[in-house]
């Protein structure tokens, strides 16, 4: 629900203030607060949640209720240590932030004219109003998940989307593009409220707490430090296309940013979520050493990701101006908008399994405790992002952006599963290159059935809403089946994973 009205979110915003420089200055905005957020809020959330869910599985052999008692507490402060740590700093760093922010845009955004510069200072300086209920979000969340709790999490989104709608839809005509950093700050303060409600149920009792010697505390500390220039690189790639984008041409940026948001709902759709339970059960099998469990949930992981994905990346492929035009020309959003983020769309398809790989083997590797060889992994994508940014972006332009994120993405994703394989022996190396193989080959026969369903379709309906929505609908139809009947061919373990899954969503399988 909150993936689907977030994609609604990015329609309706599409629809008001189309692909625009405004829009771009609001997006250069965001990205200064995220810039902000990731050098310390991801990084000590990402921390948390396997210290938290090692210390749940680790409870003290007393009587079962004296253990529940122990552990809470001792969960409880060290979360209050984090909570205290985290928006100490970054309300610290948020004004720094605000007073700096019209010199950062100048360096940031280097195409944007005064009046566009100016609106970016502006509108940063309002969005990093929202850095701490963001960061206080996003740590007490990950404590729910570390306690096998996912609903409020989970369901944040929706208030925080219905807000932003609410403002682009009701102020954004009147009011442009501030309407959004506002809206953006009050959803941001929903979410937060969304995750007080599950505190009682989890018995943790929190409050201010600068004990630095807690060990809960300390274990998250020694895992700070890469994180967070982890973090902090994973944001400034995203800084560093649209610095480059604002060289490129108007509209850009929000061209980029829309193709991405199709990507970022695959993503979400389709790996988040696995991900999101996935994570404390690595930090509880790594807590207990169980090295066979972590080695069976990350290859039943990468598998799931893979056989889903595949196909989805396929499907982007050969329907990319479709898909756009089907989603976002509408309103100020016109064709030469859609005719530019669909081109984005094509070179960001293998972006979404690149993504969704590498957010799960850096997961496994954070829950093992070693999150240096993820930030040097991240450092040599950085270099391949921006050394393609430099080079492809300024001469193909938007294709040539997007082609870099994408191959730097794709290198991340082998290089942190190498890593884990060869050095923590969590990974079967050679089985997961076959694996790769089999799902490849069958997208590529997915892929080939359906550019020649779409070529017959298109031929055939009529142009329009119910047209596009015919056309994409028999193309994923016919995609699927040949994914599906290759597997069968191949005689590919991956094809009982959709069967398990869904018997398991059904509750048919103990």
């Amino acid at each position: 629900m909150s993936a689907a009205l977030g994609f609604l979110r990015d329609i309706v915003i599409a629809a008001v203030f189309g692909a625009s420089a405004d829009l771009d200055a609001y997006l250069v905005a965001q990205g200064l607060m995220n810039l902000v957020l990731a050098l310390v809020a991801g990084a000590m959330a990402k921390a948390t949640v396997p210290v938290l869910a090692a210390q749940n599985a680790a409870a003290p052999s007393a009587s079962a209720l004296d253990a529940s008692d122990q552990t809470s507490s001792r969960a409880g402060r060290t979360l209050s240590v984090v909570l205290t740590v985290t928006l100490l700093v970054l309300g610290l760093g948020s004004i720094v932030m605000a007073l700096a922010a019209t010199s950062v845009v100048g360096v940031l955004a280097p195409g944007f004219d005064g009046p566009q510069a100016a609106l970016a200072s502006l509108l940063t300086r309002i969005v990093l109003i929202a850095t701490v209920l963001i960061a206080g979000t996003n740590l007490l969340a990950a404590a729910a998940e570390a306690h096998r709790r996912f609903f409020w999490a989970g369901v944040q989104g929706v208030p925080f989307n219905l807000i932003m709608i609410a403002a682009a839809v009701l102020f954004g005509p009147r009011y442009g593009v501030a309407a959004l950093a506002v809206g953006f700050v009050v959803g941001s303060a929903a979410r937060f409220i969304c995750q007080l409600i599950p505190l009682p149920a989890l018995g943790l009792r929190l409050g201010l707490c600068l004990d630095l010697n807690d060990p809960g505390f300390r274990a998250i500390a020694r895992l700070i430090p890469p994180l967070l220039l982890g973090s902090a690189l994973g944001n400034a790639n995203t800084l560093i296309d649209r610095a480059v984008g604002s060289m490129v041409g108007e509209g850009t940026i929000s061209a980029l940013s829309y193709a991405w948001r199709l990507i970022g709902l695959g993503e979400t759709l389709l790996v988040a979520s696995l991900l999101t339970a996935l994570y404390p059960a690595f930090g509880a099998a790594a807590g207990a050493r169980d090295h066979d469990e972590m080695r069976r949930l990350i290859g039943r992981g990468l598998a799931t990701v893979a056989t889903v994905l595949f196909p989805v990346c396929a499907f982007l492929l050969v329907c990319a101006g479709p898909l756009v035009t089907l989603v976002f020309e509408h309103g100020s959003f016109g064709s030469s908008d859609a005719e530019r983020t669909a081109t984005a769309v094509l070179w960001y398809a293998p972006a979404l399994l690149a993504l969704g790989w590498r957010e799960l083997v850096v997961r496994a590797s954070y829950a093992l405790g070693d999150s240096r060889w993820p930030v040097l992994v991240t450092l040599l994508a950085m270099a391949v992002n921006v050394v393609g940014d430099f080079t492809l972006g300024l001469a193909f332009g938007i294709a040539g952006l997007a082609a870099s994120t994408s191959l730097s993405l794709v290198l991340a994703a082998v290089a942190n599963t190498w890593f884990l394989g060869r050095h923590h022996g969590v990974v079967g190396l050679r089985s997961m290159s076959g694996m790769v193989a089999r799902t490849a080959v069958a997208a590529l026969a997915g892929a080939v059935v359906g550019a020649v369903v779409l070529r017959i379709v298109a031929a055939i309906v009529q142009p329009g809403l119910g047209g596009d929505m015919i056309v994409l609908s028999s193309v994923g139809l016919a995609l699927l089946g040949g994914f599906v009947g290759a597997l069968y061919v191949l005689r590919a373990p991956e094809r009982r994973l959709l069967a398990e899954a869904v018997e398991a969503a059904t509750f048919r399988r103990r």
